[in-house]
């Protein structure tokens, strides 16, 4: 706007507002129907087995997204659903518990494998330690700001999504011990006032 213009503009971006966006599909279906879904119980919100999170043998997750018929008959397929279990509709508990049951019989390795050959729209939930090592993550540099602790020892600093040349490029310094500064500072953790 400002090269356009030459007026600049006010970003008000509140972390709550960008919530919502996250809830389409309640908002949705609360103003159409009236009925507005509770946690766990809506369409995608865990209320049906066809999008949902499963545990896996190795206490990982199965992150399933199935909803659509086509990755619903190719999801059953891939675990090995029993034929008279694979209409949802007949008997949902029942097929949520065995899909459940399927699901945990097997570590996250075993799912990671048998959902890149099947078209299902289901995938392992990365932990926050495989996305520090992903090669998407790493390649856009997310990770390389580090800080440094007292001991010397870096760590990952918190990415934030700020174009590369607006951040600050300063060597890495180890953050302040406990009360390092408390006699340069004020009971408030301002400067004190200058006496003269």
């Amino acid at each position: 706007m400002r090269d356009r213009t030459g007026d600049g503009a006010y970003l008000d971006i509140a972390m709550a507002d960008n919530m919502f966006p996250f809830m389409y599909w309640a908002l949705g279906e609360g103003q159409a129907t009236g009925a507005w879904p509770g946690s766990g119980d809506g369409l995608v919100t865990g209320g049906s087995c066809r999008y949902r999170l499963y545990r896996t043998a190795d206490d990982r997750l199965v992150a399933a997204a199935p909803l659509e018929q086509k990755f619903w008959l190719s999801f059953v397929e891939a675990i090995g659903l029993e034929e008279d279990l694979r209409d949802d509709r007949a008997n949902p508990a029942a097929t949520l518990a065995r899909v459940a049951e399927i699901i945990g019989s097997q570590p996250s390795h075993h799912w990671r494998a048998v959902f890149e050959k099947a078209d299902c729209c289901c995938s392992i939930v990365s932990t926050l330690d495989d996305a520090l090592q992903d090669p998407h993550f790493r390649a856009r540099g997310l990770f390389d700001g580090v800080i440094v602790n007292e001991t010397g020892a870096e760590l990952v600093a918190l990415p934030t999504p700020i174009a590369p040349s607006m951040r600050d490029t300063q060597a890495p310094r180890p953050a302040p011990r406990l009360g390092e500064h408390n006699d340069t500072l004020g009971d408030r953790g301002e400067p004190p006032a200058d006496p003269s």
